[in-house]
Protein backbone atom coordinates (compact mmCIF):
# COMPACT_ATOMS: atom_id res chain seq x y z
CA UNK A 1 0.00 0.00 0.00
CA UNK A 2 2.51 2.14 1.11
CA UNK A 3 4.60 2.12 -2.62
CA UNK A 4 1.33 2.47 -4.42
CA UNK A 5 0.58 5.74 -2.64
CA UNK A 6 4.21 6.80 -3.85
CA UNK A 7 4.21 5.66 -7.01
CA UNK A 8 0.22 7.61 -7.38
CA UNK A 9 2.55 10.62 -5.82
CA UNK A 10 5.33 10.71 -8.57
CA UNK A 11 3.45 9.94 -11.15
CA UNK A 12 0.96 12.95 -10.35
CA UNK A 13 3.92 15.25 -10.32
CA UNK A 14 5.60 13.77 -13.51
CA UNK A 15 2.01 14.29 -15.06
CA UNK A 16 1.29 17.39 -14.06
CA UNK A 17 4.99 18.62 -15.25
CA UNK A 18 3.69 17.35 -18.62
CA UNK A 19 0.73 19.49 -19.33
CA UNK A 20 1.34 20.61 -22.84
CA UNK A 21 1.52 24.57 -22.26
CA UNK A 22 3.19 27.10 -24.14
CA UNK A 23 6.99 27.20 -22.48
CA UNK A 24 8.45 30.43 -20.79
CA UNK A 25 12.33 31.06 -21.81
CA UNK A 26 14.03 33.46 -20.03
CA UNK A 27 13.67 36.39 -23.34
CA UNK A 28 9.84 35.47 -23.29
CA UNK A 29 9.65 36.13 -19.02
CA UNK A 30 11.88 39.41 -18.91
CA UNK A 31 9.79 40.53 -22.43
CA UNK A 32 6.49 40.23 -20.41
CA UNK A 33 7.87 41.65 -17.34
CA UNK A 34 9.24 44.98 -19.07
CA UNK A 35 5.90 45.18 -20.51
CA UNK A 36 3.53 44.60 -17.59
CA UNK A 37 5.66 45.99 -14.46
CA UNK A 38 3.91 49.05 -12.98
CA UNK A 39 6.97 50.86 -11.65
CA UNK A 40 8.52 51.31 -15.64
CA UNK A 41 5.19 52.50 -16.41
CA UNK A 42 5.14 55.27 -13.54
CA UNK A 43 8.81 56.11 -14.56
CA UNK A 44 7.36 56.25 -18.62
CA UNK A 45 4.85 58.70 -17.07
CA UNK A 46 7.96 60.75 -15.71
CA UNK A 47 9.69 60.61 -19.04
CA UNK A 48 6.37 62.02 -21.15
CA UNK A 49 5.86 64.72 -18.55
CA UNK A 50 9.49 65.28 -18.90
CA UNK A 51 9.09 65.53 -23.05
CA UNK A 52 5.79 68.18 -22.15
CA UNK A 53 8.25 70.48 -20.25
CA UNK A 54 10.78 70.64 -23.34
CA UNK A 55 8.09 71.13 -25.72
CA UNK A 56 7.17 74.00 -23.47
CA UNK A 57 10.42 75.40 -22.73
CA UNK A 58 10.14 75.92 -26.63
CA UNK A 59 7.34 77.33 -27.01
CA UNK A 60 8.78 79.90 -24.34
CA UNK A 61 10.86 81.43 -27.05
CA UNK A 62 7.87 82.89 -28.95
CA UNK A 63 6.01 85.76 -28.13
CA UNK A 64 3.14 85.64 -25.56
CA UNK A 65 0.07 86.86 -27.52
CA UNK A 66 -3.53 87.88 -25.32
CA UNK A 67 -7.05 88.46 -25.89
CA UNK A 68 -9.08 90.12 -22.84
CA UNK A 69 -12.44 91.86 -23.24
CA UNK A 70 -16.09 91.50 -21.64
CA UNK A 71 -19.35 93.27 -20.70
CA UNK A 72 -19.94 95.36 -17.42
CA UNK A 73 -22.25 96.88 -15.45
CA UNK A 74 -21.55 100.03 -13.78
CA UNK A 75 -23.30 102.21 -11.48
CA UNK A 76 -22.35 105.38 -8.98
CA UNK A 77 -19.36 107.30 -10.34
CA UNK A 78 -17.12 105.83 -12.33
CA UNK A 79 -15.00 106.99 -15.24
CA UNK A 80 -16.64 107.24 -18.55
CA UNK A 81 -14.55 104.05 -20.77
CA UNK A 82 -14.69 106.20 -23.45
CA UNK A 83 -14.05 110.10 -22.57
CA UNK A 84 -12.53 108.88 -19.26
CA UNK A 85 -14.24 111.61 -17.64
CA UNK A 86 -16.21 110.77 -13.95
CA UNK A 87 -19.74 110.17 -14.46
CA UNK A 88 -22.35 109.52 -11.96
CA UNK A 89 -24.64 107.77 -14.56
CA UNK A 90 -25.77 103.68 -14.71
CA UNK A 91 -24.32 102.52 -18.15
CA UNK A 92 -23.11 99.20 -19.58
CA UNK A 93 -19.42 99.16 -21.00
CA UNK A 94 -17.39 97.08 -22.88
CA UNK A 95 -13.87 96.68 -23.22
CA UNK A 96 -11.55 94.61 -25.94
CA UNK A 97 -7.38 94.35 -25.38
CA UNK A 98 -5.01 91.96 -27.69
CA UNK A 99 -1.74 92.25 -25.87
CA UNK A 100 1.76 90.86 -26.57
CA UNK A 101 5.08 90.87 -25.18
CA UNK A 102 8.57 89.05 -26.06
CA UNK A 103 11.49 89.13 -24.55
CA UNK A 104 14.57 90.48 -26.27
CA UNK A 105 17.19 89.36 -24.23
CA UNK A 106 17.35 87.56 -21.13
CA UNK A 107 21.46 86.44 -21.35
CA UNK A 108 20.01 82.82 -22.76
CA UNK A 109 17.69 81.85 -19.90
CA UNK A 110 14.83 80.58 -21.75
CA UNK A 111 17.62 78.97 -24.17
CA UNK A 112 19.48 77.43 -21.55
CA UNK A 113 16.24 75.72 -19.63
CA UNK A 114 15.91 74.16 -22.62
CA UNK A 115 18.87 72.30 -23.00
CA UNK A 116 18.38 71.84 -19.19
CA UNK A 117 15.03 70.51 -19.63
CA UNK A 118 16.72 68.62 -22.86
CA UNK A 119 19.45 66.50 -20.43
CA UNK A 120 16.89 66.05 -17.62
CA UNK A 121 14.45 63.93 -20.39
CA UNK A 122 17.93 61.88 -21.58
CA UNK A 123 17.98 61.40 -17.74
CA UNK A 124 14.81 60.15 -17.41
CA UNK A 125 14.52 58.03 -20.38
CA UNK A 126 18.11 56.51 -18.61
CA UNK A 127 16.06 56.00 -15.06
CA UNK A 128 13.34 53.94 -16.91
CA UNK A 129 16.41 51.74 -18.91
CA UNK A 130 18.06 51.13 -15.52
CA UNK A 131 14.84 50.48 -14.06
CA UNK A 132 14.33 47.98 -16.89
CA UNK A 133 17.75 46.17 -16.28
CA UNK A 134 16.89 45.74 -12.25
CA UNK A 135 13.79 44.14 -13.11
CA UNK A 136 15.49 41.65 -15.88
CA UNK A 137 18.45 41.09 -13.77
CA UNK A 138 15.79 39.78 -10.90
CA UNK A 139 13.88 37.79 -13.64
CA UNK A 140 16.86 35.84 -14.73
CA UNK A 141 17.56 35.22 -11.43
CA UNK A 142 14.25 33.61 -10.40
CA UNK A 143 14.59 32.18 -13.43
CA UNK A 144 17.80 29.72 -12.86
CA UNK A 145 16.31 29.58 -9.66
CA UNK A 146 13.62 27.85 -10.72
CA UNK A 147 15.71 25.61 -13.22
CA UNK A 148 17.74 25.07 -9.72
CA UNK A 149 14.70 23.95 -8.01
CA UNK A 150 13.46 21.76 -10.79
CA UNK A 151 16.90 20.29 -11.06
CA UNK A 152 17.21 19.36 -7.41
CA UNK A 153 13.72 17.91 -7.54
CA UNK A 154 14.78 15.49 -10.86
CA UNK A 155 17.53 14.29 -8.33
CA UNK A 156 15.36 13.57 -5.36
CA UNK A 157 13.06 11.75 -7.51
CA UNK A 158 15.41 9.51 -8.65
CA UNK A 159 17.14 9.01 -5.14
CA UNK A 160 13.08 7.86 -4.66
CA UNK A 161 13.22 5.97 -7.48
CA UNK A 162 16.97 4.02 -6.49
CA UNK A 163 15.69 3.76 -3.07
CA UNK A 164 12.45 2.17 -3.87
CA UNK A 165 14.36 -0.24 -6.47
CA UNK A 166 16.58 -1.15 -3.33
CA UNK A 167 13.61 -1.70 -0.90
CA UNK A 168 12.26 -4.16 -3.94
CA UNK A 169 15.21 -6.07 -4.03
CA UNK A 170 15.22 -6.45 -0.16
CA UNK A 171 11.99 -7.22 0.57
CA UNK A 172 12.34 -10.28 -2.14
CA UNK A 173 15.73 -11.66 0.26
CA UNK A 174 13.98 -10.74 3.02
CA UNK A 175 10.82 -12.75 2.27
CA UNK A 176 13.17 -15.87 1.10
CA UNK A 177 15.17 -15.49 4.47
CA UNK A 178 18.24 -14.30 2.66
CA UNK A 179 18.42 -11.22 4.57
CA UNK A 180 17.07 -9.90 8.41
CA UNK A 181 14.14 -7.71 8.45
CA UNK A 182 15.95 -5.16 9.64
CA UNK A 183 17.58 -4.47 6.20
CA UNK A 184 14.33 -3.89 5.03
CA UNK A 185 12.56 -1.49 8.01
CA UNK A 186 15.94 0.47 7.26
CA UNK A 187 15.44 0.92 3.48
CA UNK A 188 11.84 1.90 4.52
CA UNK A 189 13.20 4.53 6.97
CA UNK A 190 15.25 5.55 3.72
CA UNK A 191 13.02 5.73 1.75
CA UNK A 192 10.31 7.77 3.46
CA UNK A 193 13.16 10.02 3.91
CA UNK A 194 13.73 10.37 0.03
CA UNK A 195 10.18 10.93 -0.69
CA UNK A 196 9.78 13.92 2.06
CA UNK A 197 13.03 15.66 0.16
CA UNK A 198 11.23 14.98 -3.13
CA UNK A 199 8.07 16.83 -1.74
CA UNK A 200 10.32 19.50 -0.07
CA UNK A 201 12.54 19.99 -3.58
CA UNK A 202 9.25 20.41 -5.47
CA UNK A 203 7.42 22.75 -2.82
CA UNK A 204 10.84 24.79 -3.15
CA UNK A 205 9.83 24.81 -7.22
CA UNK A 206 6.37 25.80 -6.67
CA UNK A 207 7.53 28.81 -4.62
CA UNK A 208 9.93 29.90 -6.95
CA UNK A 209 7.83 29.82 -9.73
CA UNK A 210 4.96 32.09 -7.37
CA UNK A 211 8.27 34.27 -7.09
CA UNK A 212 8.72 34.77 -10.74
CA UNK A 213 5.26 35.29 -11.20
CA UNK A 214 5.60 37.67 -8.54
CA UNK A 215 8.52 39.97 -10.47
CA UNK A 216 6.95 39.31 -13.92
CA UNK A 217 3.26 40.77 -12.61
CA UNK A 218 2.12 37.87 -13.85
CA UNK A 219 -1.30 36.84 -12.22
CA UNK A 220 -0.94 33.52 -9.74
CA UNK A 221 -3.14 31.29 -10.68
CA UNK A 222 -1.85 31.34 -14.89
CA UNK A 223 -0.74 28.19 -15.42
CA UNK A 224 3.26 28.47 -16.26
CA UNK A 225 5.85 26.41 -17.09
CA UNK A 226 9.83 27.40 -18.06
CA UNK A 227 11.59 25.54 -20.51
CA UNK A 228 14.65 24.12 -19.61
CA UNK A 229 17.99 24.88 -21.17
CA UNK A 230 20.61 21.82 -20.58
CA UNK A 231 22.50 24.05 -18.23
CA UNK A 232 25.73 22.80 -19.65
CA UNK A 233 24.73 24.37 -22.95
CA UNK A 234 24.24 27.32 -21.55
CA UNK A 235 26.78 29.56 -22.92
CA UNK A 236 29.23 31.37 -20.41
CA UNK A 237 32.07 33.94 -21.55
CA UNK A 238 35.62 32.61 -20.12
CA UNK A 239 36.51 34.05 -16.75
CA UNK A 240 39.71 35.39 -18.32
CA UNK A 241 37.74 37.76 -21.09
CA UNK A 242 35.48 39.37 -17.88
CA UNK A 243 38.54 40.85 -16.01
CA UNK A 244 37.23 43.77 -13.76
CA UNK A 245 39.12 46.10 -15.07
CA UNK A 246 37.61 45.88 -18.75
CA UNK A 247 34.44 45.34 -17.35
CA UNK A 248 34.15 48.65 -15.36
CA UNK A 249 35.55 50.40 -18.46
CA UNK A 250 32.65 49.30 -20.22
CA UNK A 251 30.32 49.59 -17.92
CA UNK A 252 30.89 53.61 -17.30
CA UNK A 253 29.98 53.74 -20.59
CA UNK A 254 26.50 51.51 -21.13
CA UNK A 255 25.31 51.07 -17.96
CA UNK A 256 21.99 53.45 -17.35
CA UNK A 257 22.55 54.39 -13.80
CA UNK A 258 26.05 55.86 -15.54
CA UNK A 259 24.53 57.73 -17.99
CA UNK A 260 21.67 59.12 -15.84
CA UNK A 261 24.22 60.62 -13.33
CA UNK A 262 25.73 62.42 -16.62
CA UNK A 263 22.58 63.70 -17.99
CA UNK A 264 21.49 64.78 -14.42
CA UNK A 265 25.10 66.80 -14.15
CA UNK A 266 24.57 68.45 -17.71
CA UNK A 267 20.78 69.48 -16.76
CA UNK A 268 22.30 70.70 -13.12
CA UNK A 269 25.48 72.92 -15.16
CA UNK A 270 22.49 74.25 -17.78
CA UNK A 271 20.17 75.25 -14.57
CA UNK A 272 22.78 77.11 -12.77
CA UNK A 273 23.16 78.93 -15.87
CA UNK A 274 19.35 80.30 -16.29
CA UNK A 275 20.00 81.04 -12.72
CA UNK A 276 22.89 83.49 -13.06
CA UNK A 277 20.95 84.76 -16.29
CA UNK A 278 17.98 86.07 -13.35
CA UNK A 279 20.85 87.96 -11.92
CA UNK A 280 20.97 90.55 -14.82
CA UNK A 281 18.54 92.47 -16.91
CA UNK A 282 16.61 91.82 -19.44
CA UNK A 283 14.94 93.81 -21.91
CA UNK A 284 11.48 93.27 -23.45
CA UNK A 285 8.93 94.42 -26.09
CA UNK A 286 5.19 95.34 -25.70
CA UNK A 287 2.35 96.31 -28.03
CA UNK A 288 -1.58 96.49 -27.43
CA UNK A 289 -4.67 96.86 -29.46
CA UNK A 290 -7.88 98.51 -27.38
CA UNK A 291 -11.12 99.37 -27.83
CA UNK A 292 -14.44 100.62 -25.19
CA UNK A 293 -17.98 100.76 -24.98
CA UNK A 294 -20.36 102.43 -23.04
CA UNK A 295 -24.19 102.18 -23.62
CA UNK A 296 -24.88 105.84 -22.91
CA UNK A 297 -22.48 107.11 -25.40
CA UNK A 298 -24.47 109.49 -27.95
CA UNK A 299 -23.23 111.01 -31.58
CA UNK A 300 -24.75 114.53 -33.05
CA UNK A 301 -26.92 112.97 -36.09
CA UNK A 302 -27.83 116.76 -37.16
CA UNK A 303 -27.53 120.49 -36.73
CA UNK A 304 -30.89 122.91 -37.04
CA UNK A 305 -30.20 126.82 -37.32
CA UNK A 306 -31.77 129.17 -35.86
CA UNK A 307 -31.72 132.97 -36.73
CA UNK A 308 -34.29 134.75 -34.32
CA UNK A 309 -33.59 137.60 -31.99
CA UNK A 310 -32.15 136.65 -28.64
CA UNK A 311 -34.16 140.29 -27.04
CA UNK A 312 -34.35 143.69 -27.69
CA UNK A 313 -32.63 147.67 -26.78
CA UNK A 314 -34.03 150.61 -26.91
CA UNK A 315 -31.50 153.82 -27.86
CA UNK A 316 -33.07 157.34 -27.56
CA UNK A 317 -36.79 156.09 -27.16
CA UNK A 318 -36.38 153.58 -29.89
CA UNK A 319 -36.60 149.48 -29.69
CA UNK A 320 -34.37 147.99 -31.94
CA UNK A 321 -33.90 143.79 -32.03
CA UNK A 322 -30.71 141.91 -31.07
CA UNK A 323 -29.39 139.15 -32.88
CA UNK A 324 -26.47 136.68 -31.36
CA UNK A 325 -23.18 136.98 -33.04
CA UNK A 326 -23.77 133.10 -34.74
CA UNK A 327 -27.13 131.84 -35.20
CA UNK A 328 -28.57 129.50 -32.90
CA UNK A 329 -28.18 125.87 -33.29
CA UNK A 330 -30.66 122.93 -32.29
CA UNK A 331 -28.55 119.36 -32.58
CA UNK A 332 -30.51 115.92 -32.70
CA UNK A 333 -28.59 113.16 -30.99
CA UNK A 334 -28.99 109.35 -31.08
CA UNK A 335 -27.17 106.51 -29.21
CA UNK A 336 -23.19 105.48 -30.84
CA UNK A 337 -23.33 101.85 -32.06
CA UNK A 338 -21.30 99.28 -30.71
CA UNK A 339 -18.74 98.55 -33.88
CA UNK A 340 -18.54 102.66 -34.61
CA UNK A 341 -17.79 103.13 -30.85
CA UNK A 342 -15.29 100.04 -31.78
CA UNK A 343 -13.55 102.01 -34.41
CA UNK A 344 -14.15 105.76 -32.76
CA UNK A 345 -11.98 104.54 -29.64
CA UNK A 346 -9.64 101.96 -30.84
CA UNK A 347 -5.82 102.71 -29.29
CA UNK A 348 -2.82 101.00 -30.21
CA UNK A 349 0.70 101.24 -27.85
CA UNK A 350 4.21 99.94 -28.50
CA UNK A 351 6.74 100.21 -26.38
CA UNK A 352 9.98 98.89 -24.87
CA UNK A 353 10.67 97.71 -21.00
CA UNK A 354 13.81 96.75 -19.18
CA UNK A 355 13.60 94.78 -15.90
CA UNK A 356 16.40 95.17 -13.29
CA UNK A 357 16.43 93.15 -10.35
CA UNK A 358 17.41 94.82 -7.59
CA UNK A 359 15.76 94.23 -4.07
CA UNK A 360 14.21 90.62 -4.34
CA UNK A 361 14.71 89.04 -1.30
CA UNK A 362 17.90 87.78 -2.01
CA UNK A 363 15.99 85.15 -4.27
CA UNK A 364 17.40 85.41 -7.41
CA UNK A 365 21.28 84.82 -5.52
CA UNK A 366 20.04 81.58 -3.07
CA UNK A 367 19.20 80.33 -6.36
CA UNK A 368 22.22 81.01 -8.37
CA UNK A 369 23.93 79.56 -4.90
CA UNK A 370 21.75 76.70 -4.71
CA UNK A 371 22.35 75.35 -8.16
CA UNK A 372 25.99 75.50 -7.78
CA UNK A 373 25.67 73.48 -5.16
CA UNK A 374 23.08 70.92 -6.85
CA UNK A 375 26.07 70.73 -9.41
CA UNK A 376 28.54 69.76 -6.29
CA UNK A 377 25.67 67.23 -5.00
CA UNK A 378 25.26 65.67 -8.68
CA UNK A 379 29.52 65.34 -9.29
CA UNK A 380 29.56 63.60 -5.89
CA UNK A 381 26.79 61.22 -6.23
CA UNK A 382 28.19 60.34 -9.73
CA UNK A 383 31.63 59.90 -7.90
CA UNK A 384 29.79 57.42 -5.46
CA UNK A 385 27.81 55.66 -7.88
CA UNK A 386 31.15 54.74 -9.78
CA UNK A 387 32.69 53.96 -6.91
CA UNK A 388 29.65 51.63 -6.38
CA UNK A 389 29.71 49.71 -9.59
CA UNK A 390 33.75 49.07 -9.50
CA UNK A 391 33.14 47.82 -6.03
CA UNK A 392 29.88 45.68 -7.32
CA UNK A 393 31.95 44.60 -10.95
CA UNK A 394 34.92 43.76 -8.14
CA UNK A 395 32.87 41.38 -5.75
CA UNK A 396 31.28 40.15 -8.88
CA UNK A 397 34.25 38.76 -10.38
CA UNK A 398 35.52 37.63 -7.09
CA UNK A 399 32.58 35.53 -6.62
CA UNK A 400 32.03 34.41 -9.76
CA UNK A 401 35.94 32.89 -9.13
CA UNK A 402 34.81 31.31 -6.55
CA UNK A 403 31.57 29.19 -7.75
CA UNK A 404 34.01 28.15 -10.22
CA UNK A 405 36.15 26.55 -8.18
CA UNK A 406 33.41 25.33 -5.86
CA UNK A 407 31.60 24.32 -9.19
CA UNK A 408 34.69 22.56 -10.31
CA UNK A 409 35.01 20.97 -7.20
CA UNK A 410 31.86 19.59 -6.64
CA UNK A 411 32.35 18.13 -9.79
CA UNK A 412 35.19 16.03 -8.48
CA UNK A 413 32.95 15.22 -5.80
CA UNK A 414 30.24 13.25 -7.55
CA UNK A 415 32.75 11.65 -9.63
CA UNK A 416 34.27 10.00 -6.16
CA UNK A 417 30.95 9.95 -4.66
CA UNK A 418 29.42 7.72 -7.86
CA UNK A 419 31.75 5.44 -7.73
CA UNK A 420 32.03 4.83 -3.86
CA UNK A 421 28.14 4.41 -4.78
CA UNK A 422 28.26 1.56 -7.47
CA UNK A 423 31.00 0.01 -5.65
CA UNK A 424 28.79 -0.23 -2.13
CA UNK A 425 26.14 -1.43 -4.31
CA UNK A 426 27.96 -4.60 -5.77
CA UNK A 427 29.21 -5.42 -2.39
CA UNK A 428 25.12 -5.10 -0.77
CA UNK A 429 24.22 -7.18 -3.80
CA UNK A 430 26.64 -10.05 -2.89
CA UNK A 431 25.71 -9.37 1.09
CA UNK A 432 29.43 -7.91 1.57
CA UNK A 433 28.23 -4.68 2.55
CA UNK A 434 25.21 -3.79 5.42
CA UNK A 435 22.42 -1.80 4.25
CA UNK A 436 23.09 0.89 6.96
CA UNK A 437 26.48 1.75 4.89
CA UNK A 438 24.65 1.34 1.64
CA UNK A 439 22.93 3.85 2.65
CA UNK A 440 25.08 6.34 4.01
CA UNK A 441 27.04 5.72 0.30
CA UNK A 442 23.46 6.89 -1.40
CA UNK A 443 22.97 9.63 1.08
CA UNK A 444 26.86 10.61 0.24
CA UNK A 445 25.97 10.70 -3.55
CA UNK A 446 22.59 12.58 -3.32
CA UNK A 447 24.06 15.43 -1.24
CA UNK A 448 27.30 15.51 -3.58
CA UNK A 449 24.61 15.96 -6.42
CA UNK A 450 22.80 18.14 -4.96
CA UNK A 451 25.83 20.77 -4.29
CA UNK A 452 26.83 20.23 -7.87
CA UNK A 453 23.88 21.73 -9.42
CA UNK A 454 24.10 24.35 -6.72
CA UNK A 455 27.14 25.30 -7.85
CA UNK A 456 26.88 24.90 -11.22
CA UNK A 457 23.83 27.41 -11.03
CA UNK A 458 25.51 29.38 -8.82
CA UNK A 459 28.39 29.64 -11.17
CA UNK A 460 26.37 30.19 -14.14
CA UNK A 461 24.57 33.48 -12.38
CA UNK A 462 27.32 35.05 -10.94
CA UNK A 463 29.05 35.43 -14.83
CA UNK A 464 25.91 36.09 -16.02
CA UNK A 465 26.16 39.05 -13.78
CA UNK A 466 30.04 39.77 -14.92
CA UNK A 467 28.59 39.49 -18.71
CA UNK A 468 25.61 42.12 -17.49
CA UNK A 469 28.12 44.38 -16.51
CA UNK A 470 30.08 44.31 -19.40
CA UNK A 471 26.55 45.15 -21.73
CA UNK A 472 25.98 41.74 -22.84
CA UNK A 473 22.62 42.18 -21.26
CA UNK A 474 20.79 38.71 -20.39
CA UNK A 475 21.42 35.84 -22.66
CA UNK A 476 20.60 32.03 -21.48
Amino acid sequence: MYKAILYICISCSIANGAIAQDKWDLKKCVDYALANNISIKQTEIQSSIAALQVAQSKQNLYPTLNFNGGPGFNNGRNQDPTTFSLITQSFVSASMQLQTSAQIFNWYSRKNTILANEWQLQANKASTDKLKNDIALVVANNYLQILLAQEQQNIANIQVTQTLAQLGNTRKLVNAGALPELNAAELEAQLARDSSSFITAKGNTEQAILQLKANMNLDAATPFDVAIPPIDKIPVDAIADLQPDAVYALAIVNLPQQRVNSFNLKAAQKNAQVAKAALYPTVSAFGSLSSSFNSRATEITGIQYINAPIGKVNVSGVDYAVFPNQPLSNYTTAKTGFFKQGNDNFRQAIGLSIGIPILNGGFSKFNYGRSKLNIKSVELQQLADNLKIKQDIYQAYNAATVALQKFNASKKSVETAQRSFDFATKRYDVGMLGTFELITNQNNLFRAKLEYSLNQFDYVFKMKVLEFYKGQGLKL
